[in-house]
């Protein structure tokens, strides 16, 4: 699908120099001389590198539509990842690249959507929030609750996320997927 070079929105998926890119950042800019344009930061599908590239409202791009399917994480091996459809229970093995930085947070039955063009997977989306628990962190000192300050703490999957002050080892947080920072306590 056609569309303006001025309507890209971060998001969007488009095809552009002989291959599928992912707008990331865009900002309008209105130059003093001549027409305005629209600035975008563009991440490669395939292999992950990134480009910038300015588009007129007078130019058009191709909108790509990417097919998306629900699949549960199965098992590792290795560097290969093993989903199941969720619909016709077909499995599919894809390399741990796709997941990116967010595979320590991939568990075992994770309901994950797997997005694809052509019948070819491009890219896995983690839920934006899991639960683990805190394996070890500070203890918590009398009369530091109050303010808004973080303090270092190891997770389960061996990540380390800053979390409040009242938060101690044993329990359990939510955690953002995208920047592996601290939500909430579990309920």
């Amino acid at each position: 699908m056609k569309i303006n070079g001025n309507a890209v929105r971060p998001g969007n998926v488009i095809e552009h120099k002989d291959g599928l890119w992912v707008a990331v950042k865009i900002q309008h800019t209105q130059p003093g001389k001549g027409g305005a344009y629209l600035q975008v930061e563009l991440k490669n599908l395939r292999n992950g590198s990134k480009l910038n590239e300015r588009f007129r409202a007078s130019e058009t791009v191709e909108k790509v539509r990417l097919e998306q399917a629900e699949y549960q994480f199965l098992f590792a091996d290795g560097e290969m990842l093993t989903f199941m459809n969720n619909t016709s229970y077909e499995q599919i093995e894809l390399n741990a690249e796709m997941v990116g930085e967010q595979r320590p947070f991939l568990q075992d039955g994770m309901e994950v959507t797997i997005e694809s063009y052509d019948d070819s997977p491009l890219r896995v989306e983690l839920p934006e929030t899991v639960t683990l628990e805190i394996t070890e962190t500070e203890p918590t000192v009398k009369g530091q609750t109050a303010t808004s300050s973080f303090k270092p703490a190891m997770l389960e999957n061996g990540v380390r996320v800053m979390v409040p002050q009242f938060v101690s080892t044993g329990e359990r947080i939510v955690v953002n997927t995208e920047d592996a920072s601290y939500s909430k306590r579990a309920e």
